[in-house]
This record gives structure tokens, C-alpha cells and sequence, in this order.
């Protein structure tokens, strides 16, 4: 199915939904930016994680692992907006562009902040799967990169960019 909706619709609906193109931050709320951080994260943790399984698993060195790490968690995170917004009717050449334009921005924060927190604490980068550090570095670097990349996404949403740009197919 098609998407055929007009200019006027989309903006129609973001204004409804308080997320329009008026370049005020105010127009997004602290929830509505949390859960699409949430949303984030959520595709980016499951990419990571399986990444660095899959690079450890494979013994590869910390690079190969983090260069898959990362990859992965850009598929998943961008895969979530795919399916949703195809289920919405959106044909596939549509859906991955709102997909790219949704959460380019905020995986990128994400994992750039992620995994500079992992690379900065001793250890973490040779622990091991079964070790607490591994872990507690991955953890609590996906806790500060959602912390960080809130904010980011509230001000992108406020001004009808990343996530707000699903909201017309909900």
C-alpha cells in the first residue's frame, strides 16, 4: 500500500499532535522526545549487544568488534521505524527514507557517546562477556548516551525533524 497523503496533511497532523515546524523547542515535550530516545536505544542496544557477542564469539580484536557493534546497532535502530511506518501503508523506498530522516541523528549521538564511554573506562574494552565491567561499561554508557541524546531528540522533534517525521503515519 501507498502513502499518498498530501504536504498539507502531514502538517495538518504535526500541528494536531503539537509538533510542528515553528522552530519553538516547546513544541516537544519531555516524554515525547523520552520515548523516542527509548525507542533508540532500544534497536541500538540490541544491535550493540549482538555485536559484541557476535566479535567476541568470533574473537575478533576490539576494533572489528565495535565496527560490527556499531553497524548493528544502526540495522536494528533504523529497522524498528522501518516496520513500523511500512505497517502504517508506507511502500519500502519511503519507509527507509523516514526511517534515515527519523534516526540518523539520534543513533549517531548514541553511539557516539556510548561507545566513548566504553573506550574511556580501563578495562572495559578487553572484558570479556562473563566479566561485570563488560557490562556495567555498556549499561552505564547506554544510560549517559540517553540522557544525552534526549535533549538532542527533543530539539530535532520541536522543529518537525528526527522522530517527529514518523509521527505523520501514526
Amino acid at each position: 500500500m501507498d502513502h499518498t497523503g498530501t504536504a498539507h496533511d502531514h502538517a495538518a497532523h504535526q500541528a494536531h499532535n503539537g509538533h510542528g515546524h515553528g522552530g519553538h523547542a516547546a513544541g516537544a515535550s519531555w516524554p515525547t522526545a523520552a520515548k523516542a530516545t527509548l525507542h533508540c536505544l532500544t534497536g541500538c542496544a540490541i544491535g550493540e549487544i549482538l555485536g559484541m557477542v557476535i566479535g567476541t564469539a568470533l574473537m575478533w580484536g576490539n576494533v572489528e568488534t565495535m565496527v560490527l557493534a556499531i553497524a548493528l546497532a544502526f540495522v536494528f535502530g533504523y529497522s524498528f521505524t522501518l516496520f513500523a511506518v511500512r505497517r502504517a501503508g508506507l511502500d519500502w523506498k519511503s519507509a527507509i527514507k523516514v526511517a534515515l530522516a527519523a534516526d540518523t541523528v539520534s543513533i549517531a549521538v548514541m553511539e557516539l557517546v556510548d561507545n566513548g564511554i566504553i573506550a574511556a573506562v580501563p578495562g572495559a574494552m578487553d572484558a570479556h562477556l562473563s566479566d561485570g565491567l563488560f557490562w556495567s561499561a555498556l549499561l552505564g554508557g547506554f544510560a549517559v548516551a540517553f540522557v544525552i541524546t534526549t535533549p538532542v531528540n527533543k530539539w530535532m522533534i520541536g522543529r518537525g525533524k528526527g522522530h517527529a517525521v514518523v509521527h505523520a503515519y501514526h
